[in-house]
């Protein structure tokens, strides 16, 4: 951070403040400090964090050309029509000249732009997979403790490497679109795994009713109503075990028709997402799902921290070395990792 911005960046006080008294140029300067991954973002989310926990979580994926933005937008506009705020956090790709969002999502959304009670944020992927940004989880952090009532968070729409949003969201919307032969890459994407919820959108195009009849026998294939909580692949402990009564009250994904442009269908899926948010609470699956969320953000921070350690360990200059020395043969990476692990654990 250069002297100019140092002399004018707000105390981290003055942020909290403003962020939970609904001030939204301070909370886009909060949510601008954690993207860029400043020094003091830490300090600022560890302030935010005691105010979070109200928001109910929204994810929306799928494939591009689906309607994602669209349908966000007219399902913030039922939920502002109910006097709930709603919070947007739209990942767009990443720029290849400035590395920021192309800011397709707000050109989008500018059916919301003016209304106070929606705040929407575009963000970069800046190179990561999975259809989020790595800062995601903390923007979302710093929405919930600003008061808002919904947050939905769209992915970019890459396909088949979307499933970690499952990871963040309470509710997670899988979005196709007939005629797009998007039911095949669901399988390939395990996508069926992670939804809550199916949506068909552009269900006013012809060949919507062979589309939500494929989906809905994968659905009997895949042998499971409901999504499985998994991290990396693995189930989570749930403190209860389950028993036939609780196997028969599991949540049943269904398959929704939407026509995000005229509304058809949108008053159906924004109660389907209360019943499930309903669902989450009288079941106790909520918890599972806050397990999860918490444990894919412990690793977050722990990745970034490690590899902040790495690169101050490791100058390019001895990374060249070491490099030169395994296309030389002369060593193999596995020896040269665990050596400069080794090195950096005598450091510290």
């Amino acid at each position: 951070m250069s002297e100019r911005q140092t002399r004018r960046a707000l105390p981290i006080a003055e942020l909290v403040q403003g962020v939970q008294a609904g001030n939204r140029l301070l909370l886009a300067r909060a949510i601008s400090r954690v993207e860029n991954e400043t020094d003091d973002a830490h300090a600022l989310l560890r302030a935010l964090f005691p105010a979070t926990g109200r928001a109910h979580i929204i994810g929306v994926t799928g494939a591009p050309g689906s309607g994602k933005s669209t349908l966000v937008t007219t399902l913030a506009q039922r939920y502002r029509a109910l006097g709930l705020t709603v919070g947007i956090v739209a990942i767009d790709p990443t720029s290849p000249f400035t590395g920021g969002a192309l800011l397709g999502d707000r050109v989008r959304m500018r059916a919301l732009s003016g209304d106070e009670g929606v705040f929407v944020r575009s963000m970069a992927t800046r190179g990561s997979l999975g259809g989020l940004s790595k800062t995601t989880n903390d923007v979302v952090t710093v929405l919930d403790a600003a008061g808002f009532d919904r947050i939905l968070v769209e992915t970019v729409g890459v396909g088949q490497a979307e499933v970690e949003i499952a990871s963040m969201a309470h509710t997670t919307l899988v979005v196709e679109a007939p005629g797009m032969g998007d039911e095949v890459q669901a399988i390939k994407a395990g996508i069926l795994e992670i939804a809550d919820i199916l949506v068909v959108n552009k269900a006013d195009r012809p060949g919507v009713d062979k589309t939500v009849q494929a989906l809905e026998m994968m659905l009997e294939t895949e042998g499971s109503n409901a999504r499985q909580l998994r991290h990396h692949g693995q189930l989570l402990a749930m403190q209860a075990t389950a028993d036939p009564a609780e196997e028969a009250a599991r949540w049943a994904v269904k398959v929704l028709k939407t026509v995000s442009t005229t509304g058809d269908g949108i008053d159906d899926l924004r109660q389907r997402i209360e019943d499930h948010q309903a669902w989450l609470h009288a079941s106790g699956e909520i918890t599972g799902r806050e397990q999860v969320r918490i444990a894919h953000t412990l690793e977050n921070i722990i990745h970034a921290e490690l590899n902040r350690r790495i690169k101050a360990h490791l100058p390019t200059e001895k990374l060249n070395g070491v490099v030169e020395a395994v296309r030389q043969r002369t060593s193999d990476p596995y020896t040269v990792a665990s050596e400069l692990l080794t090195q950096m654990d005598g450091r510290a």
